[in-house]
This record gives C-alpha cells, sequence and structure tokens, in this order.
C-alpha cells in the first residue's frame, strides 16, 4: 500500500481549540472531569459531558448546529497548518474532496425541535448536513461522502480518504472527525447503564462506563507528489489502514477479538515495511468489555511492551470523532518524537496487561504508531502512521 501525506492538521477539544492546545493538555495530562450539560431537557442519571468552551469556537460560527461549527473551526485550522488557501492559486486545477466521520450529525437541531414541541418547521436532519455545512463554507468540492459508523466513524473516513488519494478520484482530501453533545446519545448510554459517573476511565480497575466529550479532529491528506509539486510540509503518513467487522451484536465486541486482531494485522501487512510500532493509541473507552478484549488483542499482535497513550483519558469519548482526533494526536507524537504521560488511573485492572506510562513522558521508539477505533455494529478499523522520513 502506497503512503498517503498528512500534510494539515486542525483540532477542538474540551482544552480548547488547537493542536498546540491538545499538545499541551497531553503533556499536562490533567484529570478532568465531565461538567453538567446546559440542556433543561437531559433528564438522564449522568447528564455530564466534556464539552468544548464557546470561548474557542469563532463567533462567525453561531448560525450554525454545534458539530458543524465543531468541524468548521477544525477545518479552518488545518487548511491554514497545509497552506492550502481553497480559494487561492495553490489549489488551482487542484480536485479538493471530503471525507467526513461523525455519529449523531447535527442531530441537535431536531432534538431541539422536539423539545419545543414540533413548531415551527421541522428541523429533521442526517448525518449529511455536517457536510453540506462544510461544502457551503468552502465551495464546491470534487468527492464527498459522509461515514457514520457510530464511534469508529473518523478512523473509517481517513481510510476512506487515503483511497480516495490513491484511486485518483481526488488530488487532497479533507479528512474530518466531528461530534457534539446530543441528547438521544448521551440518553441512550445512560439507559444502558454505559456511562460512567466519575470520568471516562480506560483500563482502570475501577471503571464503570464510558464518558463523553466533544471534539472535531481534521487532517489535510494528499499524494506525496501533490504535496511536493505545492510546496507543502509533509508531517506524517497513512501507511496502512485494515478494516473488518465482527457481525456479532448490536453493542458488544467479540469476546474473543478475533477481528480486532484481524483489523490490526491488515493495518501492519498493508504498511509493506518494518511493522514495529512506536506507540498505540487504543480505542479504550473504559466500558469493562471494550478494554479486557482490546487488551488481549494488543497483546496477541503487539506484545505487553508497546507504550499506549490513552486519549479518551483526557478528553472523553468523542464519538464519530474519537479516531480522528486520535490521528491527529498521533502526528503530534510523532512530529513530538515523544509518548506523553498518560492521564493517571487509581489502579489498573489485572486483566488489562498493557503499559500505560504514567508521570513521565516516553521515547518514542519507532516511527510508527497504530490508532484503534471501533463501533458498535462490530466496526473495527486500525490505522498506521509514519512519521515522515518513515
Amino acid at each position: 500500500m502506497t503512503g498517503v501525506a498528512i500534510t494539515g492538521l486542525g483540532v477542538v477539544t474540551c482544552h480548547g481549540s488547537g493542536t498546540r492546545a491538545l499538545w499541551d493538555a497531553m503533556m499536562a495530562a490533567p484529570v478532568t472531569d465531565p461538567g453538567p450539560v446546559p440542556d433543561p431537557y437531559a433528564n438522564m442519571d449522568v447528564p455530564a459531558v466534556q464539552g468544548v468552551p464557546d470561548a474557542d469556537l469563532p463567533a462567525q460560527s453561531q448560525a450554525l448546529a454545534r458539530t458543524s461549527r465543531l468541524a468548521l473551526t477544525a477545518i479552518d485550522e488545518a487548511i491554514a497548518d497545509a497552506g492550502l488557501p481553497l480559494d487561492g492559486p495553490a489549489t488551482a486545477g487542484s480536485r479538493i474532496g471530503l471525507a467526513l466521520g461523525t455519529c449523531m450529525g447535527d442531530a441537535s437541531l431536531h432534538e431541539q425541535w422536539r423539545a419545543d414541541g414540533g413548531k415551527p418547521a421541522a428541523r429533521f436532519t442526517t448525518e449529511v448536513g455536517v457536510a453540506s455545512a462544510v461544502a457551503d463554507r468552502l465551495g464546491p468540492l470534487s468527492v464527498v461522502t459522509t461515514i457514520s459508523n457510530a464511534c469508529a466513524a473518523g478512523g473509517f473516513a481517513l481510510g476512506a480518504a487515503a483511497d480516495l488519494v490513491r484511486s485518483g478520484e481526488a488530488d487532497v482530501v479533507l479528512t474530518v472527525g466531528a461530534d457534539a453533545y446530543s441528547r438521544v446519545m448521551l440518553a441512550c448510554f445512560n439507559r444502558m447503564g454505559a456511562v460512567d459517573p466519575v470520568r471516562c476511565r480506560p483500563f482502570d480497575l475501577n471503571r464503570r462506563g464510558t464518558s463523553f466529550g466533544e471534539a472535531a479532529g481534521v487532517l489535510v491528506v494528499e499524494s506525496a507528489e501533490h504535496a511536493r509539486a505545492r510546496g507543502a510540509t509533509v508531517q506524517a503518513v497513512v501507511e496502512g489502514s485494515g478494516w473488518t467487522c465482527d457481525a456479532y451484536h448490536l453493542t458488544a465486541p467479540e469476546p474473543e477479538g478475533t477481528q480486532i486482531v484481524r483489523a490490526m494485522r491488515a493495518a501492519l501487512d498493508s504498511t509493506g515495511a518494518d511493522q514495529r510500532i512506536g506507540c498505540v493509541l487504543p480505542h479504550g473507552t473504559g466500558t469493562q468489555l471494550n478494554d479486557v478484549v482490546e487488551s488481549r488483542a494488543l497483546n496477541e499482535v503487539l506484545g505487553a511492551d508497546v507504550p499506549l497513550y490513552s486519549l479518551k483519558a483526557l478528553i472523553g469519548h468523542t464519538g464519530g470523532a474519537a479516531a480522528a482526533v486520535a490521528a491527529v494526536a498521533a502526528a503530534l507524537i510523532l512530529r513530538h518524537r515523544t509518548v506523553p504521560p498518560n492521564v493517571p488511573i487509581a489502579e489498573q485492572d489485572p486483566e488489562c496487561r498493557v503499559w500505560l506510562p504514567q508521570g513521565m513522558v516516553t521515547p518514542l521508539g519507532s516511527d510508527r504508531i497504530m490508532v484503534n477505533g471501533y463501533a458498535f455494529g462490530g466496526n473495527n478499523v486500525s490505522l498506521v502512521l509514519a512519521g515522515a522520513g518513515g
């Protein structure tokens, strides 16, 4: 598989807007508790989320629904980072695509309409509404695809974007993962008893479920040839990807992790290069079964001595944005050649035999990072990112 260049990064999380804010938070490893949702209709046991501060979203985007606001905030940073003014000579003749992953899209529009008693006019929306908002801002795009296979959506979007570039369908693809607070999604997880009332605590013995956050992550991907032609800096490379499906259960992962192992091995095999991995950004939701199954799969494929960086412990579970934001974090780790300290956990689950460095930075032992994303319905994706010289 031919590597595809990453030339721009953009992100917004509960720790603020921009890659600098994310990296500073990763290095500081603060314990950040979710806060109450600003929603009077959130009649549920744990109405809490790690939300993005309104101050970190541009004022001119206030007319948009929240997921679209998050996506466009991160897109603006990624476009500038890539030196890619979409209305300028740098992209003259280029075909720009969009691959967007989201769980709920701008569901808040319909949720608010329901709360208002269905008046005035209906505001029904689907996940593709976010892509429409992006296209409205950026202008004509050569190809647009929205992927909404739950919490692996952002990872599948990055794999799809790389395929669009390799196949020649687009010269440049904006890869976006974005999700905001949704009353419906949070209520559903509450009804399943899958929300931790404390915070997201992956691999912790006392974990009680996941905890949600708002976020958007964006990566600009293009062929190395196209990047060179326009004088862009290659920051990292999408070197491999693997997609599988358990087809086991509506919500639970298959207990043996067979297809999770297969996705990881497919991502490694498709690199066609040195398969040593210097760090893994696991899916790690903090739910009982997910963390154990993923830990066993990681041990089977990579062994127990590869450092993990558990991003959800820092920003919460960001739904369809999760794997895209993790890919942004992986690119930052490759840039700094350092694995940041994990958010401290009280006691690691002995069934989760993984290495979670805490209280210290760890040198990156190999110029390759694996990013995992799993979802309801058994959708699994693993990605391998390499340094620009990898």
